[in-house]
């Protein structure tokens, strides 16, 4: 099993910038893939994006694409999200999550480790 710690959520006005960090503990060498939800209220877990842990391949959702970038740092077991031009839409509460297998990187049931997730707001 994998432990995820995501940190870096906050209030960021429309237009502003956010990065997020996922820290990994625990059987960290299982890991095949690592990913990136949101929750908004009333809404189902939506894709955000996903990077593959070895060659560092990514593939975002159609409302990220271009503005959130996911990256690793797999020296320190962490990966991130940074989050540009954000929008009211953006505002959620954002999970990191880890697989130990190859699978459609976009779904949810690929992934078995999930953080404890951090709230994004985006403020008008």
């Amino acid at each position: 099993q994998v432990q995820l710690v995501e940190s870096g959520g906050g209030l960021v006005q429309a237009g502003g910038s956010l990065r997020l960090s996922c820290v990994a503990s625990g059987r960290t060498s299982s890991t095949r893939l690592m990913g990136w939800f949101r929750q908004a209220p009333g809404k189902e877990r939506e894709f955000v994006g996903r990077i593959t842990w070895s060659t560092g391949d990514t593939y975002y959702a159609d409302s990220v694409k271009g503005r959130f970038t996911i990256s690793r740092d797999n020296a320190k077991n962490t990966v991130y999200l940074q989050m540009n031009s954000l929008n009211l839409e953006d505002t959620a509460v954002y999970y990191c999550t880890a697989a130990s297998s190859y699978g459609l990187g976009y779904r949810a049931s690929t992934y078995d480790s999930w953080g404890q997730g951090t709230q994004v707001t985006v403020s008008s």
